[in-house]
Formats: structure tokens, sequence, C-alpha cells
């Protein structure tokens, strides 16, 4: 495998600010960017109504990677709806579709937020640790990001170029 490294954006724009912010590490780290915004991924149900949607060959693609590294946009005070909903479709990889799950242990998730300012939302990435935690992954860290009127300051890319050499990037 070229790489071990991938990144899973979601966002409601494919080539937003969150893109940009992706498209860093992408170059950082070498790793492969899945756009959650292309898919079809239905809200969990209890029912598993929604076995035939992109979530589980996704998550098939996913698991062959070793580090996994969230992108998502900070919408009020908390991950974008769309991760949120692909957060809770793994649980279909505890109850229905187990083997899947448990391909997720051992691997390694970091999570990085974009805002439109520098101010971090207090909590924001414990979903994202407990989550690691609970699926028996190891959490490796997080950065908060921003965007103010397209541009990217130095400190924002001084923050990726820290976040990158901790979870063991180039």
């Amino acid at each position: 495998m070229p790489n071990n490294n991938i990144i899973i954006q979601g966002s409601a724009r494919s080539k937003g600010n969150t893109h940009k912010i992706s498209t860093i590490l992408q170059q950082k780290l070498r790793a492969e960017i899945i756009d959650l915004k292309t898919l079809t991924i239905h809200g969990y149900s209890y029912e598993h109504e929604y076995i035939a949607d992109d979530f589980l060959p996704t998550m098939r693609k996913i698991v062959t990677y070793e580090k996994i590294i969230v992108v998502t946009p900070v919408y009020w005070y908390a991950m974008s709806g769309i991760m949120k909903n692909f957060f809770d479709r793994i649980t279909d990889c505890l109850k229905i579709e187990k083997e899947l799950g448990r391909k997720l242990r051992k691997k390694q998730m970091a999570a990085v937020a974009c805002g439109s300012d520098k101010i971090e939302t207090e909590g924001f990435f414990v979903p994202f640790q407990y989550s690691a935690e609970y699926l028996g992954m190891k959490y490796l860290g997080d950065v908060h990001t921003w965007i103010d009127k397209e541009e990217l300051e130095a400190e924002v890319l001084r923050r990726i170029e820290r976040f990158v050499q901790q979870i063991g990037g180039q």
C-alpha cells in the first residue's frame, strides 16, 4: 500500500474552507481524501433500513488504512451534521457488520476542525476522543484551524505542521 493515511472530510461544501485544510493535510501526509458530501450515507436506523447506501463500502475501504484523519468544519460549536451522521452509522459496524467494526481496533484516529476564527470550542474534540476509545482505536490528537476571509494565516500553517509531526506524518 503506497500510504497508510486516509482523510475523511465531512463538510457541506466539497471545495470550501475545510477542503483547503484537507488538501494541505493530503499533501503533507500523502493521504487519500474521502469527501462524505459526494456519498449517499443515510442517518442511522435501528431497523438498518439503509444498508444499501454508500456507508458500508466506504467503511470497507477506510479499514484498509492504518491512520484515519477526520476533518470537519465547526457548525454551531460541534462537528458538521454530515460527519455526525457518519459517526452515528458506525453503529452498523457494531450491530450488523461486527467483523468490519472489529477491523477498527488498533487503528489510529486524529481529528481536525476548521472554523472561521481562532477560538476553539471547548470540548469540541471530546466526541472524537471517546469514539476512538470506544472503538479500540488509538487517538493521536487534534488541531483547531481556521480560515478568515479565504486566507490561511501563518499560525494555522504552523499548527498544521505541528499536528502532522504529532500524528507521525512527514
